[in-house]
């Protein structure tokens, strides 16, 4: 994961509500995989990271797009995203100091609530990614291992928006660690807001915990 430590307070929300904007915006990152199997990008050479970001939005596209309900299709999708994104890495990181101040019990009900939070806001945007154009550009070094996949995403209606992957290689097998949109990462973004959070409320992690159960029975 990113090794920054910067939490600044960058807005104002409601005392009761985590933010959610910057994890909709990775889930919606997340999302935007489904596109790939519609992109149409040329047959070529591709390196394991590429080849893995394809696939891994192909397997997506198949849920997606094939038939079952919804709680169906998020029983489907809730594997694909644990085996291809670093689901409990990306939750520690969002915690940030404060995951050396919660108690093991509390460690594991945030890493358990971050999954179902998560899973939840990807699973009600796929509809938004209709029709979407992704491409995938070139795949760099990022940094302590991983490697960075540039893409391009286009929606209808909407400006075309660069999306890069960071892929870490823990145990040998491409995993999904953070997504920067537009140059921000996401998971750094979601970071500050739960400091943010966390910090109106007396660094009260269990008020922290509360509010993700509220989120999550919400949109369940």
């Amino acid at each position: 994961m990113i090794g920054a430590d910067s939490m600044h307070d960058r807005r104002a929300l409601p005392r009761g509500a985590v933010p959610r904007r910057r994890l909709g915006a990775l889930a919606g990152a997340v999302a935007l995989c489904c596109g790939m199997a519609m992109a149409g990008t040329p047959a070529r050479a591709e390196s394991a990271d590429v080849a893995f970001v394809h696939q891994f939005g192909d397997k997506l596209v198949a849920v997606i797009n094939g038939p079952g309900s919804a709680a169906e299709k998020r029983q489907q999708i809730q594997p694909l995203i644990d085996r291809n994104v670093d689901v409990d890495g990306i939750a520690k990181f969002a915690m940030g100091r404060y995951w050396k101040l919660a108690s093991p019990t509390q460690q594991q009900q945030f890493v358990t609530l971050f999954h179902h939070v998560l899973l939840n806001t990807i699973t009600s945007r796929l509809g938004e990614y209709q029709g979407v154009r992704f491409s995938v550009g070139a795949d760099t070094p990022h940094g302590n291992g991983q490697t960075q996949v540039a893409t391009t995403i286009d929606r209808p209606g909407q400006p075309s928006a660069d999306v890069d992957w960071v892929l870490g290689h823990a145990g040998g097998a491409p995993r999904v660690e953070d997504v920067f949109g537009e140059g921000v990462s996401l998971s750094l973004t979601q970071r500050q807001d739960y400091a943010s959070y966390l910090s109106r409320n007396g660094n009260d992690i269990d008020k922290l915990l509360d509010a993700m159960r509220r989120q999550a029975a919400r949109s369940s």
